[in-house]
């Protein structure tokens, strides 16, 4: 795989067949959902961000587990990816075709690997030495690995390079010792990315060092926390004298600034996105609402339903602009931080727009499919609004390195 197969567009030739043999392999393992056109009020999965509360999340999970690998073993599993690797050394653009035809088959919620596909691997495939990539990529787009992500620390907010947990060398090994928070799936993850102070005397950004840890590891613990909309996938994390080899690094130790910084603007770009989310497609989900309401001849209706579709398609051409970026071998620049913007804006918007079209029937549960799910629905936005740094940092991000404005004054 070479950056100039990316960076060339991909042959039409090429395309149709894709289409025609993935669609037979999901015709052949996967049940067709209805068409968009056949839609019927009351039929299919509710509008949703996050996992349900009265889901066994190890049974979606393993039942996500067993299709990936299915989807992996087939050669669609990570189509753009080295060979060496376990990729399939194809254009880039063959991994989205995939996505958008599997979306048309009712197939498990593959979102908890959103963290490993989205943000762990990039950096080991960016920043990992050979065997560290040898070891954990192919396994981690096979379905494989679960990973979490152990980066924000209580106290620091969203001011990353300020964290205090510590990793101490000791031979090939290096101990381990601080809290992270926000971690998700921590208490169901078989790998976690670990990052740690390996030298206090270095300034803020240096003297970080990123680490692959195994969850089972002595000493890691991993303790649920109850978010507002009921579910418990986010943790905190506590690290008591836990060892990790030092082949699990990734990068020099040290450099783990430069490799967080790859993960940091894959998340913003995949929660921008949408990648992460689940179930159906909230924006077309409000349109059938609004139908099901007798609100579509309303013009302010009207109106909040043309930003909403024209938002949901302006945050499709910047992710596809940020990863054709990525695919021809360029760091990605500001994509990350306006995709995280606009989504911010538009979950807000989809949910007022909800509560607007329903009043009482938002708050309170009358059983009527379509309805309570989008007070749900509301109590998840604020999770991803800060997922991957909040809509502040998003904009000092965009306001100082890209547009060159003066920094925001700090603490004296």
């Amino acid at each position: 795989m070479t950056a100039d197969l990316h960076a060339a567009a991909l042959d039409e030739d090429e395309r149709r067949e894709f289409v025609a043999v993935a669609t037979s392999f999901l015709e052949a393992n996967a049940e067709r959902l209805p068409a968009a056109e056949s839609f019927t009020w009351g039929r299919g999965p509710e509008v949703r961000l996050m996992g349900k509360d009265d889901e066994d999340p190890r049974a979606l999970i393993a039942q996500a587990r067993a299709w990936r690998a299915k989807v992996f073993d087939a050669g669609f599993g990570w189509l753009g990816g080295p060979k060496e690797y376990g990729g399939g050394g194809r254009h880039h653009d063959l991994d989205g075709i995939y996505r958008s035809l599997e979306s048309e088959f009712d197939v498990p919620d593959q979102s908890a690997w959103g963290v490993a596909w989205e943000m762990v691997a990039p950096a080991i495939l960016v920043h990992g030495n050979e065997d560290v990539k040898q070891r954990y990529l192919s396994r981690i787009y096979r379905g494989e690995l679960l990973c979490s992500q152990l980066l924000s620390e209580p106290g620091n907010g969203s001011d990353l390079a300020g964290l205090r947990t510590k990793a101490v060398r000791d031979g090939d090994e290096w101990v381990v010792n601080g809290q992270k928070v926000w971690s998700s799936y921590a208490h169901l993850a078989e790998l976690g990315q670990l990052m740690a102070r390996t030298d206090p005397d270095a300034p803020k950004h240096k003297g970080l060092t990123m680490f692959l840890l195994p969850m089972d590891t002595p000493g890691v613990e991993p303790r649920p926390l109850r978010q507002m909309n009921g579910n418990a996938e986010f943790n905190e994390v506590f690290l008591t004298d836990v060892r990790v080899p030092d082949g699990n690094r990734v990068g020099d130790a040290g450099r783990g600034w430069a490799a967080v910084l790859t993960t940091l603007m894959s998340e913003r770009a995949a929660v921008g996105s949408g990648k992460t989310s689940a179930a159906a497609d909230p924006a077309l989900i409000l349109v059938e609402l609004a139908r099901h309401m007798d609100r579509l001849n309303d013009a302010v209706v009207r109106q909040t339903l043309a930003e909403v579709l024209t938002h949901r398609k302006l945050i499709e051409w910047v992710g596809a602009r940020g990863e054709a970026l990525v695919a021809s071998g360029q760091a990605r620049g500001a994509e990350g931080s306006i995709l995280k913007l606009l989504s911010s804006r538009q979950i807000r918007r989809i949910a007022n727009l909800a509560g607007s079209l329903l009043g009482p029937a938002f708050g309170a549960d009358t059983g009527e499919w379509g309805t309570f799910a989008w007070s749900d629905y509301l109590c998840s936005t604020p999770g991803l609004r800060i997922a991957g740094g909040t809509d502040e940092i998003q904009h000092n991000i965009l306001g100082e390195r890209i547009l060159g404005l003066p920094k925001e004054p700090g603490l004296v």
